[in-house]
Parts: structure tokens; sequence; C-alpha cells
């Protein structure tokens, strides 16, 4: 896999069936490693050991509605009292980050109600502030780290 625009982590893999896979420690499992996976899992390390939201707050494809139909979200980031602080779209590194993956993450926090929201390919990152008073997104550098 290639190397993302993330601080290096530690994996843990193996190979089963002629497939690598690779250790999900929100999941619990081990996940067939894909491009997309590779970005999610790195996803989950970035927040939880550069931003130091717990494990225990974070977590990973779930469906939703959206529309009536049905989607899986990449990466959630609860808070203590269980509304989401940060929802993430991860998409592999060969595909743009651009308006149309910014689109598709707004549809799904029209259901879900994020407060910050992070799109990323491993290699670019956006990161959004929700203002739901003025009912727009303020753009930022960063996401904030976890805050009890």
């Amino acid at each position: 896999m290639q190397d993302l625009n993330f601080p290096p982590y530690h994996f843990r893999f193996k190979n089963r069936e002629n497939k690598i896979h690779i250790f999900d420690p929100v999941r619990k499992k081990f996940i067939v490693l894909q491009p997309e996976e590779w970005v999610r899992q790195h996803v989950i390390q970035f927040l939880n050991q550069e931003l130091g939201y717990p494990m225990s707050l974070i977590n990973v494809e779930k469906e939703l509605k959206v529309n009536g139909l049905s989607r899986r979200y990449d990466v959630v980031v609860f808070n203590t009292r269980g509304d989401i602080e940060v929802l993430v779209e991860c998409k592999q590194p060969d595909v743009a980050v651009d308006q149309k993956v910014f689109d598709q993450i707004a549809r799904y926090n029209r259901v879900l109600n994020g407060r910050y929201l992070m799109v990323t390919n491993g290699l670019k990152h956006i990161y959004a502030q929700m203002d739901y008073e003025k009912e727009k997104y303020v753009f930022l550098k960063a996401i904030p780290p976890y805050m009890r």
C-alpha cells in the first residue's frame, strides 16, 4: 500500500486465503486490506493518537438512511453525550477529494448532525465545522483535539 499523508503508524496484518488483512481496533477484527480501508485505518489512528479521541468513542462503517436509501458512513466520533463530534468520509487515494465527495458527506450529515466533518483520500484532507445557526460550513485547517 502506498504512503499516505499521515504520521507513520504501527498496524497488525495477517494473510488469510491469499489476501492481506489489517486489524481494525474499533471493530476488533481483521478486515481485508483494500485502498479505502488503508485510508480508514490511518484515520482511526490519526483521530486516536494525534487528536486524542478515545477508541471507545470511535465508530466505523455503520448503516444510515439518506433519502430513503441505505448508505454507510466511514468513521464517526461521538462525544460523551452520544452526539456526533466528527464525521469522516474516506476515499481511496486515487479518488479526488472534490465537491462531489464533500456533497456526499454533507448529505450524510443532514441525517447525522455532526459538529466537524473530515473528507480524505489519505493524501488530501478537508476539514469543516458546521455552523447550524447560519446553515453553512466553515472550512478549517484542522479539526480540534479531543476535549473532555
